[in-house]
């Protein structure tokens, strides 16, 4: 009964390690990751729940050529799209993310979010190069070696973006459990007329984010940032 006990202990403890150490890591080496793992983790994924099993998901993994050239092609838009604005209506995201209004307490996380990060890379407020060049790193991946992007038949309702979340956080934790970290990147949708035809996506297909995987640089700074979390009293409310 006891090694039953421990067991559970123990696996529980293996769980909530890989999730509560998970976050999004801004910079990557170059250690290539082996598909075969790549592979496992996305089985492992697989195992998401979804309405009515349907298992909304269509994975595009770059790597190599696929994956630069990918950078290169978006970093050329975003470069354009800086030096012309004008250009914003060929680049728009095909859902809405965001609000289109933001209200406390949602944009003040935000801030402090952006802040935090922009602080420790020592980028003020004022710096639009900085900030332009940090933005452009969404676009490099961080460096990662590996690059993933996520795509949903547009048949499917709103309730098939519930049940990504829960796909993508599977994958995210299960890189975790083996040694990789992630970046999941909603920086790409407003892409998508450039990275769709790239992986060969069709015009069926929505682009629901993208994702850098790889090993985590231990040496750079900007993987010391950790987002602040408000208490669970903050977002509960408690029926008896």
């Amino acid at each position: 009964m006891s090694q039953t006990v421990d067991f559970w202990v123990d696996s529980a403890a293996v769980v909530e390690s890989a999730i509560s150490s998970r976050k999004s890591v801004r910079a990557f080496t170059s250690q290539e990751v082996p598909r075969n793992v790549l592979q496992h983790l996305l089985e492992v994924a697989s195992r998401a729940p979804s309405g009515t099993n349907t298992q909304p998901w269509k994975v595009y993994v770059l790597q190599g050529n696929s994956r630069s050239e990918l950078v290169a092609k978006v970093c050329a838009a975003h470069d354009g799209l800086r030096a012309d604005p004008g250009l914003a209506d060929q680049y728009k995201e095909e859902y809405d993310y965001y609000p289109e209004k933001w209200a406390s307490p949602y944009i003040d996380r935000r801030r402090e979010n952006g802040w935090g990060l922009y602080g420790l890379l020592g980028i003020g407020k004022g710096d639009k190069e900085k900030m332009h060049l940090q933005q452009q790193r969404n676009y490099r991946f961080f460096d990662a070696p590996v690059g993933l992007m996520f795509t949903l038949d547009r048949v499917m309702g709103r309730g098939s973006l519930l049940d990504y979340g829960m796909f993508l956080q599977s994958l995210m934790v299960a890189a975790k459990a083996h040694g990789l970290d992630t970046c999941p990147q909603a920086a790409w949708n407003g892409f998508a007329s450039i990275v769709k035809p790239h992986i060969g996506a069709s015009a069926q297909e929505m682009l629901v984010c993208g994702m850098a995987l790889g090993y985590a640089s231990a040496s750079n700074p900007v993987n010391a940032f950790q987002t602040p979390r408000v208490a669970v009293n903050e977002f509960t409310n408690w029926l008896d």
